[in-house]
Order: C-alpha cells, then structure tokens, then sequence
C-alpha cells in the first residue's frame, strides 16, 4: 500500500482544485476535450527567444505559433530529423549547388487574428531571429544563416534563403523552437525605438498562427490555451483535437504522480523514475519511454584545471566508476547505456555520436593510470551536482565517491542550486561534475562544435584539441555520407583517446499519461506537443 503525508494529500488536492476551477469557464466543453498537462518546471514566457525560457516555453510556443517547416514523425513515435515537412510552406526547394532555398507558403496560412501569413512577415520574422539579442541567434547560426541579407522576399508567398556554403543544418534549423513567424504587423505595433523587435511585448503576449491561442497566463503558475479553429496543419481540413489545454505547474514530483494516477492530469513527463516503475506495475495508466537519443549525461572533467589536465588521470576516472551501479541507483535502468561497449581492434563501431564507450569498472586498471599520472596514492576533488537534479544525481554522487575512494581519489560531494551551478560552469571552475547535453540537431559535427570546441559554456570539459575541432567544422559541409561517417569515427577515436568527459547513458523521457490519451511523440525539445495529442 502507498501512504501519502498528510503534506502531500493537502498539496493534491489544492492543485486539484487549481485544475478544476481553471476547467470551470468552459462550461459547453466536456472533460474529454480538455487535457490537463502537469510539469515540474513551468512556462516563464511566451517567446522561447528570451533568454532564460524553459522548455515548457519551448512546447507552448510549438502550438501557438508555427514555423516554415517541422520535423517528421518515426514509427517509434519520435521526431525524424531527416524529414522535413512544410508547415507554414506549401512546398521548398534546395537549388542544386545547395546555396538557395525557396519556400512558397500556404495561401490558406491566416495569423490567429484573420490577416494572411505573408512572406514579408516570413522575412521580418527571420530578419529579427538572426539580428535580435535573443536566443535564435546562436541557434540558426550552425545552420550558416546570420544576416538579414540572405532572406529576400520574391512575391506575396514567396521567399528565398541564400547560403554561403552547403549547409545540411540550413534547413532542419527551420523547424527548431525560435524561428516562429511572427504578425510583424502586430509586433511592429507594439515596438519601441528602444525595443525595435517588440521583445517585451512578445514575451507576455502572442502574434501567431498556431493551432492554440493563449486564453490566460500566470507565468510560473499555469497557461490556459484554447483551440484555434481555422488552424489546419496538422491533418488536411482539421484543427488540433483538444479544444483546451492546461498547463499546470507542480513542484513536487510525487503530487505530480498522483494527481495523474487519480485521473486529475492526463499526463507528465517529468516523473521520478520510481514514481514511473510504480505506476507502470499497476497497470492503469499508459507509459511511453524513450531513450533521449540527443540527450546525453555525462561525468565531466576539466581538461584545464589540474590534475584533470592530465590524460591518464581522466583515464583512470572513467575505469573507475561503478557503471552498472549508478545506472540502477539513478534511473532504476531507465535508459541506454554509453559504457560496456567491445570495439574490434580498439577501432570505433561506427561514426556516430553519441557512442558507447569500451569502458566498465576496472580498477586495476585504474590505479594504473593514476601511477602513469605521478599520483599512485590518489588526490583530493570535489564532484558537484545540481540540486535539481537530485533525485538522479544524489544516489550516483554517493557511488561515485565511494569508488573513486578505492583508488586513493577523495572527494568532496557539492550540491549546488541551479543558478550557482550555471554560474560555475560558465567560469570553468569546477573540476568534476555531473551534467546532461542535448542536441536539438543531433548529428556527430553539431555534438562536437558545440560541445566539444571553443571557449565556450557548453564546453563543458574545456577541452582544446585542434584536431577534433577542424575535423569536426571539415565535416559540418562534408557532402558525400562515406567521408562524413569516417570523419565521425576519428572523432570518436580522439574523444575516448582524450576521455574529456565520459558519457554514461541516454536516459528515457517516460511520458505518464491516462490510457485514453493517443498521438504522444518524443520530441527534440523534450517536451509534449499538444497538437500531436488526443483523446481516443
């Protein structure tokens, strides 16, 4: 039997409330045309663009407002990197030589305020993601777009890109969370000479054409969106099936699991993994999961402060880490593992990243790294986590310290809050610590120029090899797919060769939800797209 505090039942039933008073206005909709979606987490904004927006931010803003084009779907319910879909365009082309892109647009594409979707708001939309202070930037800049220049509308519903080299990125870019389109008649309206791209505006209000429009908004709190009848991208003549969606913040995990096992929320994505195991052994309740294939945890080590400059030492870390036993403390073995791996000839199995690594817990063969290193009776650190992140890095930290004490290394547990831990990052001050990367165009260049090169945040193991860094930039525009596969497997070789940080596994995303709730898909930001959803 499972009790609940007296704390916890009195938090279930406040957020039911919460819930059900927000449902009331709605009296002609029935409880089966409004899903109730609970998340740890909440929407802090209303354009992902701003910096600091969280990913329930990301997934309001897929169904509020739409892009060019959109990701496809794998039969395994997961986003399709390689198919792409118009959304907003009818239909595109890539020129030959690979430098020009045309879209023509829906002619039936209408903003949530009736006006047509045109190409000059298509432009203005993209002219403002790559010129703004704000996070589009950064993001369409590894798909070569930079410059206001390069996007030049032909006619009404019509507009063309210009690259200045091959990009295979170019286009997948289109379809991530910030180069939404925009009413730049709207936004313009709301501009301000200090504010030319109407940023404040955009970050409280909304001027899409997506399937829902925003009916309240408590930021933090939770977001009503209702349905927008005349949006139609989804499937041909209908719009999204649920005429209204809640999105409830709830701290607290096991609230979170409950109220979804009462039937007071139709699904969560952010449970604990025991709470995940649990209700999937009573059997009442539908769990999808899915291994995060562009999400990757990992134990990190700078590669800049001493002794982890020193290779054997990384070396003599990743043969001593209890693999198999932080893979059941953390996640309970929900997930796929990146350790354990055999390589014929000490040769890469493949080119692609993330890889599972030929390592497992040796620590003979540890010790002998560290006396290679010129520390045969080991050292002291500290191995910090972040406090959000608690329920799956606290029972790895304890093991982590626990082997690393076999071979002489002593350390030092850190739990650090969000903030603090970014801040440290940021500044490259921590010498060993836990974390996760997720790629939102997972292919092997963009892993590693993101998060393998530069003096950059997201390096996270500062790691500097000249090697690595122009084999991966060389393949970024590498067309033929038989060099581009091997430039991978080189950079595989130098990254267990370096050993800058070692994955330990993908961990699943285990989407909780009613058994009637169909059409939920893995998405790249990890999050739910409510248009994807229904009732059945």
């Amino acid at each position: 039997m499972r009790f609940v505090s007296f704390r916890m039942a009195s938090s279930v039933l406040a957020t039911t409330a919460l819930l059900l008073v927000a449902a009331a206005p709605a009296q002609a909709q029935t409880r089966a045309e409004t899903l109730r979606y609970v998340t740890g987490a909440s929407v802090n904004t209303l354009d992902p663009n701003i910096p600091g927006s969280t990913r329930e931010s990301f997934a309001l803003s897929m169904s509020t407002y739409d892009r060019l084009v959109a990701f496809g779907r794998k039969q395994l319910k997961v986003f399709d990197l390689d198919k792409i879909a118009g959304e907003l365009a009818e239909s595109y082309d890539v020129s030959p030589d690979g430098l020009k892109l045309t879209f023509r647009l829906r002619k039936d594409a209408k903003f949530q305020d009736g006006s047509p979707v045109t190409a000059e708001d298509v432009k203005w939309s993209l002219d403002r993601c790559v010129t703004a202070p704000i996070l589009g930037k950064a993001q369409l800049l590894t798909g070569s777009l930079t410059s206001a220049d390069q996007f030049k509308v032909i006619d009404p519903l019509t507009i063309e890109f210009t690259l200045p080299k091959p990009d295979k990125l170019a286009l997948p870019n289109l379809a991530t969370v910030y180069p939404l389109i925009i009413n730049s008649k709207v936004a313009k309206e709301h501009a301000t000479p200090e504010d030319p791209w109407a940023t404040a505006w955009l970050k409280e209000h909304t001027a899409g054409s997506g399937a829902y429009v925003i009916e309240s908004f408590k930021p933090g709190e939770q977001v009503i969106i209702k349905r927008n009848e005349a949006w139609n991208r989804g499937s041909p003549d209908k719009p999204a099936f649920f005429k209204r969606v809640i999105v409830q913040s709830v701290p607290e995990p096991a609230t979170r699991a409950n109220l979804v096992e009462r039937g007071d929320a139709d699904l969560v994505v952010d449970l604990q993994a025991s709470d995940v195991q649990s209700l999937e052994v009573k059997g009442k309740l539908k769990v999808i999961s899915t291994p995060q294939y562009n999400s990757i945890t990992f134990v990190s080590m700078n590669n800049q402060i001493p002794p982890f400059d020193n290779v054997n030492v990384r070396r003599a870390v990743a043969f001593a880490l209890p693999y198999e036993d932080m893979f059941k403390a953390a996640l309970f073995g929900r997930g796929a593992p990146l350790f354990g791996a055999t390589w014929p000839d000490g040769k890469p199995l493949n080119g692609i990243y993330p890889f599972q690594a030929p390592v497992k817990t040796d620590l003979d063969k540890a010790r002998e790294y560290l006396k290679a290193a010129g520390l045969p009776e080991g050292f002291s650190t500290t191995f910090s986590f972040n406090v959000g992140q608690a329920s799956t890095a606290e029972p790895m930290a304890a093991l982590v310290k626990e082997s690393l004490a076999k071979i002489g290394i002593k350390v030092d547990i850190q739990k650090l809050p969000d903030a603090q831990m970014s801040t440290q990052i940021n500044e490259k001050k921590l010498p060993l610590f836990t974390e996760g990367i997720v790629a939102w165009l997972p292919s092997t260049d963009y892993f590693y120029r993101n998060f393998y090169t530069g003096n950059q945040r997201w390096n996270y193991s500062s790691i500097n090899n000249p090697e690595l860094a122009t084999i991966a930039q060389e393949a970024r525009f590498e067309p033929d797919k038989a060099k581009y596969e091997e430039a991978g497997r080189k950079l595989n070789a130098i990254h267990f060769s370096e050993m800058p940080q070692i994955p330990l596994w993908q961990p699943n995303q285990d989407a909780v939800m009613a058994s009637s709730i169909e059409g939920y898909t893995y998405e790249f930001h990890r999050q739910v797209d409510y248009r994807d959803v229904s009732r059945k």
